[in-house]
């Protein structure tokens, strides 16, 4: 029985996979590319039941079926030694076959398990909010990072994962506080850049957000694709914000895809970064051709609603109509066997958006919007962030306004306008609603308003 970096129990007499559970945790809590260590752990001591399960999560992480099958093998060697085990060391096993399994429901009670009898365990942790992000449980988020806390004060990354939840649980002051804090305890904590970023954006403070994001980017070159990409997504969108489509692509172009094309993340960065420039009114050239064909390979994943929906949208858009339409079938077959916890994300949630989304790609903007709007109560279910999740709420206003469908659309933008009274796109917005009822003045009022923002955005 050996110890690992943060003290608690490992079940080997080897050093060296001890050492590589301690280098994955770590390159895992940071984002960092050398996660792949673990398989030097399992090497040193294939009956280390804590690597081989770490090794299950590796492949889990591709987020795709092959990634599951992958993870098979790694499991049942674990499962061979668990009997001699530490009870911490059986439960993350348990957890990562129930996630193996679809029952995210059942690996977030056993990750809690964890974090309240081994609180320094951060890994967990991570994994615990990941699941719970996935399912759009921030105050869960939230909560399991305050019961560890006390036992980690010191450590950057539980203020960065702290600070995340409390921007999605609507803190924001605190999740600026959280979030600045963790990275003067290590600059290179790039979670705790993005959660900075999303209260930066949320609160429409563009030019800080970039010099923010800026300031920091020169510590991600060793992150791995999902943060680096994520990142720099963050800053293109308040490029976005600021109208300047020309530095959203190049950003797109050198940043965004193209570092690993067959991540799931960044094919959702990709997707997600494309269809609000071309609701901007942006000309994306070309490049959906190749974020389709790469996401065509996914049509029987099915990992996440959340995913599925984006890769809708790259074959809507990549010219892929008949593959869209499988994805679209499959959908409506795997929301008949999703797991109970997750059946409302699908059938209430996720197929509503999936044909607004079909429907607004086909120029039926009166049926997206009647779609959209239907799964926008619920719409946290699918998981992702609020930023994420927004791109949902712009494809229905921008439906509502072409089709003329705009009842109850006023209260919406109006709130939009003052969370983010920089951003000119929001006036814009009101001033077409305005033109569409009629009322003139006000939208001479809204449209002077957004001339000067994009005067301002030019200075």
């Amino acid at each position: 029985m050996l110890k690992d970096a943060r003290g608690n129990d490992v079940t080997t007499d080897n050093p060296v996979a001890v050492s590589a559970i301690n280098r994955m945790c770590d390159q895992w809590l940071g984002y960092g590319q050398a996660a792949s260590a673990i398989f030097e752990g399992i090497a040193a001591d294939p009956r280390c039941t804590l690597a081989q399960t770490l090794g299950a999560v590796l492949n889990l992480f591709l987020e795709s079926a092959a990634g599951v099958r992958a993870a098979q093998p790694f499991l049942q060697k674990a499962r061979q030694a668990v009997n001699k085990a530490t009870k911490r060391e059986q439960l993350w096993l348990f957890a990562v076959e129930a996630w193996a399994k679809g029952d995210t429901d059942l690996a977030i009670r056993l990750h809690l398990d964890i974090a309240t009898h081994w609180p320094r365990d951060l890994a967990n942790v991570k994994l615990c909010q990941y699941h719970q992000s996935n399912q759009g449980d921030a105050q869960g988020m939230l909560a399991v990072a305050d019961s560890v806390l006390p036992a980690n004060r010191d450590d950057p990354y539980i203020h960065g994962m702290r600070a995340f939840a409390l921007h999605e649980c609507g803190r924001l002051r605190d999740a600026e506080i959280a979030g600045r804090y963790a990275v003067e305890l290590r600059r290179r904590e790039p979670f705790a850049h993005h959660a900075v970023a999303h209260v930066l954006d949320t609160e429409g403070r563009l030019d800080e957000g970039i010099e923010w994001l800026e300031a920091l980017a020169d510590t991600w070159d060793d992150c791995n694709s999902t943060m680096l990409t994520h990142n720099w997504w963050h800053l293109a969108l308040m490029h976005l914000d600021r109208d300047d489509g020309e530095a959203v692509l190049d950003l797109f172009d050198q940043r965004i895809w193209g570092v690993w094309k067959e991540c799931a993340q960044d094919q959702i960065n990709a997707a997600a970064l494309l269809w609000r420039l071309e609701l901007c009114g942006v000309d994306v050239g070309t490049r959906w051709r190749d974020v389709a064909r790469h996401v065509g390979r996914r049509e029987a994943d099915h990992i996440e609603p959340f995913h599925d929906l984006h890769y809708l949208m790259a074959l809507l858009r990549g010219g892929q109509d008949g593959q869209a339409r499988r994805l679209l079938l499959a959908m409506e077959q795997e929301a008949t066997r999703a797991k109970r916890h997750r059946r409302a994300a699908w059938t209430e949630v996720a197929l509503p958006l999936a044909r607004g989304l079909a429907a607004h790609a086909a120029g039926q903007y009166r049926e997206a919007a009647t779609e959209i709007c239907a799964a926008l109560p619920r719409i946290e279910l699918i998981g992702g962030s609020r930023a994420q999740r927004d791109l949902f709420v712009q494809t229905y206003v921008d439906a509502s306004l072409k089709s003329g469908q705009t009842r109850d659309l006023a209260a919406l933008l109006s709130e939009r306008a003052r969370r983010r009274p920089t951003v000119a796109r929001h006036f814009r917005d009101l001033a077409r609603l305005a033109r569409i009822e009629g009322a003139i003045p006000r939208a001479v009022d809204a449209e002077h308003r957004a001339e000067a923002l994009a005067r301002s955005y030019a200075v």
